[in-house]
Formats: structure tokens, C-alpha cells, sequence
């Protein structure tokens, strides 16, 4: 009877309901201030340093009459550069250039009795 009275957790029956804080309109505004606050940040450092993070031999002037010998190409190029720079055969490095790529859909299709979760490693069961 008494349980049902004053809650299981509060013993002193003393209203909790003082201290609660209403979750969406406290919380959404002060997340929406630390985002506002980042945003401004984030355009203050854009606005006053803009090639901050940009690569540095991007600036060295042009000479017409030398080939640069840091040419490379962006990040998400650099596996197909390594990849076609390592084989000598052209042929033979777009075949591989096709199967790295390929490579990321078939591992999908494969049966997964050869791709278990680490749950199932014997060496994994003794250790934990």
C-alpha cells in the first residue's frame, strides 16, 4: 500500500517533479546554441584564413617549360594511382584497377560461412 503512495524510489515522498526539466524545449535550444556557436566558429576560420587547409603546392608559381614532379592526384584517387603506378603492363593495371573495385561487391555475395563473427572464433571463446 505505502509503495504505491510514495513511488519505490522515493522513500521521503518528497515531489521530484521540482527538479525535472522538460527534456525537448531545454535540451533542443542549448544543442542549437552549441551548434550556432560552431557554425560561427567554423566561418570565422573560413572568412579569415581560407587556404588554410589547402595544399601547399598549390601555390608555388607556374613554369610552362618544367614539368612539376609532385604532380599526385586528390585522396580519393590515391588507391587507383598506386595501384596503376605498381603494375608496368597498362592492361594488366586496369585489370587490377577493375578488381579492387569489383572486389567490394563480391565480398557481399560470398557465403558467410567464411566470414563468422568474432563470437564464433574459437581462440576468441577461450579468451573471453
Amino acid at each position: 500500500f505505502f509503495l504505491h503512495i510514495t513511488g519505490s524510489t522515493n522513500p521521503l515522498g518528497i515531489n521530484s517533479n521540482l527538479f525535472k526539466i522538460p527534456f525537448h524545449t531545454y535540451f533542443s535550444i542549448k544543442d542549437l546554441f552549441g551548434f550556432i556557436i560552431i557554425l560561427y566558429v567554423f566561418f570565422i576560420i573560413i572568412i579569415q584564413y581560407p587556404y588554410i587547409l589547402r595544399d601547399p603546392d598549390n601555390f608555388t608559381p607556374a613554369n610552362p617549360l618544367v614539368t612539376p614532379t609532385h604532380i599526385q592526384p586528390e585522396w580519393y584517387f590515391l588507391f587507383a594511382y598506386a595501384i596503376l603506378r605498381s603494375i608496368p603492363n597498362k592492361l594488366g593495371g586496369v585489370i587490377a584497377l577493375l578488381s579492387s573495385i569489383l572486389i567490394l561487391y563480391i565480398i557481399p555475395i560470398i557465403k558467410s560461412k567464411y566470414f563468422k563473427p568474432s563470437s564464433f572464433n574459437i581462440f576468441n571463446q577461450i579468451l573471453f
